[in-house]
């Protein structure tokens, strides 16, 4: 396989020898370092790369080039070679223009000038830029291969596992694909084997379970050791930013997640209002540099595997998981968010998965090309689900049972969902209920100011609806109120939620009825809801969590 092609682009022949040297030194081992004195120059290189079948992974461009400038250059780019990583070298003058270009043509990444040391500042941002693109052209040989049916509810559930855990997977239908007919006969597989699992060094799955399907790939399963000072519960923003500050500071930390890290913000498409990402970055990809930072100090990472109660002895608090495992710690956080609320409609329960997804995956999404979607829905989740689907579907239907986007979702979703031709938003309008023969077929609309219904044909529902915490497993002594969100703090001396404070001292901030648990994110009562302020909670939590160690 010939190397992918980094492309440096300055019309000053001496900048231009310099970087082509720098990326050479630091990057040549795995790339082919490529330079060019103008902008016509270098789409004559894209060009005979594209033709040849060679990969440009990145192309690096000097803003102000007399024939042609650098933005000019990264739009053509752009359209030669859609998934090339662009990064624009430019002056502070130019700032306004490199933002602009963010939004007009997907520039990736811009960097001031001067940016000596290349070692403190260029090598680290051609460094994630290069990291995102190799992600997304992993080598296939390698590749799991789930062999299924497109309507059965195991295969949706495996799928979504494997997404959200960011393994790469080839999706084979039985039903349209004859290879994957072959695959189940070579392996002997009936049809209540399916969803077949084939994993490159391993026996085939069959029908398998998360747990069996993350022992097969090597994920962690179990717990190392017998005692933590900190166990954390989900593996979402909160819990993952609390992971990394537990860790990096020496606490012994290990965090459990039923399914996989990232949570509801994992599944995001595109989180455009975090702070430090003016392009926006997806949640997968919040999610994987997350982890790598809660791997780099040392925490652990058990997934599927799901908390199914709490107890306390002494000093010592006990997280019980799922098969009677127990992790015992000085201190727990909870950070287990919360789960889209059903949606109550005749016929949904029955569906299952077959058509009916609660939240969407980036995968999801590209099995919709050419479809047409109806998603119900109107917060900031919603908006960037549909945008997303938009990407793939022939058209987006939103169902609103409100009088506006406005109300619910930030502005600059409603205005990209507007400007997006290929997405209907549709208010007063609500599911009343759902059919279809195996799998959706068609949905029944009501519009609540007329009181008309209408039927209407798809195969893809997706809901994204309120917000339910995950807390039954918690029992009666942690204090919750009436929609199960936990009581932390000041409330609890109010006496809210099913029992209230008890010990001799206050409360900390993020502290609940049991001392020595705190929550954090989602999960904890009047929280934000907001990615940003479950990651700050994550850290404060384990401000919280040395000042209860220090009196224990």
């Amino acid at each position: 396989m010939a190397k992918p092609t980094i492309l440096a682009v300055d019309d000053d022949p001496v900048v231009s020898r310099a970087i082509t040297r720098d990326l050479r030194d630091r990057f040549g081992a795995d790339y082919r370092v490529v330079g060019a004195t103008s902008g016509p120059g270098a789409l004559e290189l894209l060009t005979e790369f594209t033709l040849r079948g060679r990969a440009i992974a990145l192309v690096v461009s000097d803003q102000r080039m007399p024939r042609m400038t650098g933005i000019e250059l990264l739009e053509q780019v752009r359209s030669l070679s859609p998934d090339t990583k662009l990064l624009l070298l430019t002056a502070y003058a130019d700032t306004d223009v490199a933002i602009r270009a963010i939004n007009d043509i997907g520039l990736d990444y811009y960097m001031l000038k001067p940016w000596d040391p290349p070692q403190d500042k260029f090598f680290p941002v051609v460094e994630d830029l290069l990291g995102d693109w190799r992600d997304a052209h992993r080598d296939d040989s390698s590749q799991v291969r789930v062999v299924g049916h497109r309507w059965s509810d195991r295969s949706q559930e495996v799928k979504t596992f494997l997404a959200h855990n960011h393994v790469p997977y080839l999706w084979l239908d039985v039903e349209r694909d004859e290879g994957a007919r072959e695959l189940a006969e070579l392996a002997g597989a009936k049809a209540s084997d399916l969803p077949l699992v084939l994993v490159p060094d391993g026996d085939p799955l069959r029908s398998p379970t998360n747990r069996e399907v993350a022992d097969a790939l090597g994920l962690h399963t179990l717990a190392d050791a017998p005692l933590y000072d900190l166990c954390i519960v989900g593996g979402g923003p909160a819990g993952l930013a609390a992971a990394v500050y537990a860790s990096s500071e020496g606490l012994r930390t290990v965090v459990v997640e039923r399914d996989a890290p990232g949570g509801q913000a994992g599944q995001s498409a595109s989180i455009e209002n975090y702070l430090g990402f003016p392009k926006g970055l997806s949640g997968a990809d919040l999610t994987h540099r997350a982890v790598a930072q809660v791997a780099r100090f040392g925490a652990e990472m058990v997934v599927a595997r799901e908390a199914v109660g709490l107890r306390t002895r002494g000093p010592v608090r006990s997280v019980v998981i799922d098969g009677a495992d127990e992790l015992e710690a000085r201190a727990v956080v909870i950070a287990t968010g919360v789960s889209y609320r059903r949606l109550e409609a005749p016929g949904l329960e029955e569906l299952g998965a077959r058509g009916v997804h609660y939240g969407a995956s980036a995968s999801e999404a590209a099995q919709c090309e050419g479809e047409e979607v109806y998603l119900v829905g109107a917060a900031n989740s919603a908006g960037q689900a549909a945008l997303n689907l938009a990407r793939y579907a022939k058209r987006v239907v939103m169902l609103v049972r409100g009088a506006g986007l406005e109300l619910t979702m930030s502005q600059y979703l409603v205005s990209r969902i507007t400007a997006c031709t290929n997405i209907e938003v549709r208010l007063g309008c609500e599911v009343v209920a759902a059919s279809g023969d195996g799998h959706l077929e068609s949905l029944t609309l009501l519009y609540r100011a007329t009181g008309e219904t209408e039927a209407v044909e798809t195969s893809w529902l997706f809901i994204f609806i309120g917000a339910m915490p995950r807390t039954d497993w918690l029992g009666d002594d942690v204090a919750r109120d009436d929609h199960g969100f936990v009581v932390t703090g000041q409330d609890l001396m109010q006496g809210t939620g099913r029992s209230a404070w008890s010990a001799g001292r206050p409360p900390y901030a993020l502290e609940t009825s049991i001392p020595g648990v705190f929550a954090a994110g989602d999960v904890r009562l009047d929280s934000m809801k907001r990615v940003a302020s479950a990651v700050g909670e994550g850290g404060m939590a384990v401000y919280l969590v040395h000042r209860f160690l220090a009196t224990t």
